[in-house]
């Protein structure tokens, strides 16, 4: 006789918290940074060529030199997931939400 017991897998309730932004977002984000530090970088040459010899005029070409390799890196960071509250109490089984 087969036996009525049920085996039950355990299965991690899906939080809607820790749901990562839609792609569509995700690469809006980015292509914002991505364009603010292109215009930066496009700001401090102007500024290097504007302010003329001196010591200002190597800082704005060092920050028009560096910020191609910034941008590149903020602009391929993902968006970062927020953790939501442990839906299992102490003894780790799941709550019931009320």
């Amino acid at each position: 006789m087969p036996s009525t017991r049920r085996t039950t897998r355990r299965v991690d309730p899906v939080r809607i918290t820790t749901a990562p932004t839609s792609h569509r977002d995700d690469l809006d984000r980015r292509r914002r940074r991505y364009v603010v530090s292109m215009v930066v970088r496009s700001l401090c040459f102007v500024g290097a060529v504007a302010v003329g010899p001196g010591w200002l005029r190597w800082v704005l070409i060092a920050g028009a030199v560096v910020l191609p390799y910034v941008a590149v890196v903020v602009a391929n960071s993902a968006a970062p997931r927020i953790e939501g509250t442990d839906l299992r109490g102490n003894d780790g089984e799941h709550r019931e939400l009320e």
